[in-house]
């Protein structure tokens, strides 16, 4: 079924019965597949709409929580959020959306030293540079103009180099490109965009991301989560510990040792208390990546659990106009999180599929 037809089929859900199937256009049936709800598909549909509805002339999205705008880095998100419910450059009917968001973050690459950030508005250019690479490496593959998807090719290229330059001796990232420091969040939204890369055809250095896997194993802690950084001390960290994993998933290490501590490590919080409170401050931060190792489990009973979980979770905090709080960055961050981990049973990113 084409990309459109079932977005479509998401949107007309909140005109379905509960225990029907949504219907795509032209009378198609658009099969739920297995955990999906139509108060799921509803609470979608309204995320979605928030979205296409917020974002700004120029193509972005700007958050106005109390850490800044962070336009490059929301603007990555938000079109993630349209790709995942199933729009692309063009089809879908947030098509024109996410093609604006594209032509958006191509303006804001930076050709002479490869940064994909708007550094006068972002303090910490490296989360829009990682962000940056997965949206643009996801949407390589569903551009249908050539001219576009060289430029986009050059982009990721200039951007996967100055990643590689950036990693600190320790093998991992810190807030900006000229820093020597590091530290795991950071760290892991580059490992994914190189990932992303790497799928669609760019070279990316083997070592790099070795050196990245080593900066993981190097941060755990004996009772099986991830601390802040590998440079000194402290106790783990629930999200980090969930981007840790998905980080491995991403490098194709589904089963590595770390990952499978940090799986445990999980588990144990998450069935033993509130993911609210496993998560408190950094909720939709930490469900983002949680999502994502708990869909991508070699253990299916994993993803079984959880998703009825962040259902619940999700559609209690869903406010009136379809938007989603995102901890203290604002109301973009959360509905993007929040409507891609939802519809990540649809498989529409390619990075999050099984």
């Amino acid at each position: 079924m084409p990309l459109g037809l079932l977005t479509l089929g998401i949107a007309l859900a909140a005109l379905a019965p509960m225990d029907r199937p949504a219907q795509g256009g032209g009378g198609a049936v658009a099969m739920r597949p297995p955990g999906m709800t139509a108060e799921t598909e509803r609470a979608i549909a309204r995320g979605l709409a928030y979205l296409a509805g917020s974002q700004r002339p120029d193509g972005s999205w700007r958050t106005h929580g109390g850490q800044g705008n962070y336009p490059v880095a929301m603007t990555s998100m938000a079109g993630l959020a349209l790709l995942a419910g199933g729009n692309t450059p063009t089809e879908g009917p947030y098509s024109a959306n996410v093609r604006r968001a594209v032509n958006y973050i191509i303006r804001a690459a930076d050709p002479g030293t490869g940064l994909i950030a708007r550094r006068h508005e972002e303090q910490r250019p490296m989360y829009a540079h990682g962000f940056a690479m997965l949206f643009l490496a996801e949407v390589y593959g569903m551009e249908t103009d050539p001219r576009l998807q060289e430029q986009i090719h050059r982009i990721l290229t200039r951007a996967v180099r100055l990643t590689a330059n950036s990693q600190s001796t320790y093998g991992g990232w810190y807030y900006t490109p000229d820093s020597t420091n590091d530290e795991g969040s950071v760290t892991i939204t580059q490992v994914q965009g190189l990932r992303a890369c790497r799928n669609a055809g760019i070279l990316v250095s083997r070592q790099t991301i070795e050196q990245a896997i080593k900066y993981i194993e190097d941060s755990a802690n004996p009772d099986g989560g991830i601390r802040y950084t590998v440079r000194r001390g402290g106790g783990s960290l629930p999200a980090i510990t969930a981007q840790a994993v998905a980080s491995l998933n991403n490098a194709g290490e589904y089963e590595h040792p770390v990952g499978q501590r940090c799986m445990e490590y999980l588990r144990n919080l998450m069935r033993n208390a509130d993911n609210t409170r496993v998560f408190r401050g950094h909720y939709s931060y930490a469900i983002f990546y949680a999502a994502q190792a708990m869909y991508l489990s070699p253990d299916e009973a994993d993803w079984a659990w959880f998703y009825p979980r962040l259902q619940r979770d999700l559609l209690s905090m869903q406010s009136g106009d379809g938007s989603w709080p995102g901890d203290h960055v604002g109301t973009t961050y959360g509905t993007a999180v929040a409507v891609t981990v939802l519809a990540l049973p649809y498989g529409y990113v390619p990075i999050f599929q099984r």
